[in-house]
């Protein structure tokens, strides 16, 4: 054991003269620069340590930099997400105002061009019920409203008031199963009734019935009021003839699409004066075979 550690210790103590000559042999040789082979190498040697370490805190820097940069981002992203939420929020209600104002001013265009009295009237309320289409507004007797007064808009004829209270009322839309209007054909002149058909599609919710079987009808064909039925005044519109149906030459079925969008009424026009009624030999009744 003790031969073996002598050993250990002579080989330990030989490589470490043989270094030492290595290290003072380096120091006396020079390179041809003139400089140190040992201070050459030195040199080098600590030029690694020094880029490794300059590196090493470069790349500490940068990150916490990059960190910090990161959170300061995000809270101006935060803050600029936070004033686009806003600004959209503003135009909406801008956009709001702005047909709100639209549609009051079409509605002020219609009082003054129909030359009738009349007041207007917001939508505050609508029926559940698909079979029975009606509507409330904001109007009531003590604004002067009353049974069977009409109630139109800029597009065309909405209803008649049904139901008045102190201070709203009961509106049954045109398109109720219940509902019908004395109107005629614009272009030819021929008059029918049109009546409500009270299913959910509101796109559909009219046709029109009573014409003779020779009667001038086309799709297309403009429909309105021919203020036969004592309730809207002539000339209104009520809609388009949408399709027309024949069997045994008479009609089966004539469809007309709503003038109205009556999913989005939001503010009408209730006629105070009742017309007078149109007479004439070839008007039919509005509750004829009703």
């Amino acid at each position: 054991m003790a031969l073996i550690e002598f050993r250990q210790r002579t080989g330990w103590l030989f490589m470490a003269v043989t270094v030492g000559h290595v290290i003072l042999i380096s120091a006396q040789v020079t390179t041809k620069r003139g400089v140190p082979v040992l201070e050459a190498v030195t040199f080098g040697a600590f030029a690694e340590i020094q880029r490794a370490a300059t590196s090493a805190v470069g790349g500490v820097r940068e990150g916490w930099e990059n960190y910090f940069a990161l959170q300061q981002i995000r809270r101006e992203n935060e803050r600029l997400s936070g004033e686009v939420a806003q600004l959209r929020v503003n135009l909406q209600q801008e956009r709001a105002l702005a047909q709100e104002s639209r549609s009051l001013q079409q509605l002020l265009e219609l009082k003054s061009g129909v030359g009738l009295q009349s007041t207007s009237a917001s939508v505050i309320g609508s029926a559940a019920d698909p079979n029975f289409r009606s509507l409330t507004i904001d109007k009531g007797t003590l604004d002067g409203l009353r049974p069977d007064m009409a109630v139109i808009s800029p597009q065309g004829v909405v209803g008649r008031v049904i139901i008045p209270t102190a201070r709203a009322s009961k509106v049954q839309l045109l398109i109720d199963r219940s509902a019908a209007a004395g109107v005629m054909l614009e272009r030819s002149r021929v008059q029918g009734v049109a009546t409500g058909v009270g299913t959910e599609d509101l796109e559909f919710g009219i046709q029109l019935e009573y014409l003779p079987g020779s009667a001038d009808v086309k799709p297309g064909d403009r429909v309105v009021t021919s203020g036969t039925d004592g309730i809207y005044p002539k000339g209104f519109l009520i809609g388009e003839i949408e399709s027309v149906a024949r069997a045994a030459g008479a009609f089966s079925g004539i469809k007309i699409r709503p003038a109205v969008n009556f999913s989005t009424l939001e503010t009408v026009l209730v006629v105070l004066n009742v017309p007078p009624l149109e007479t004439g030999e070839d008007r039919p009744a509005p509750d004829e075979g009703r």
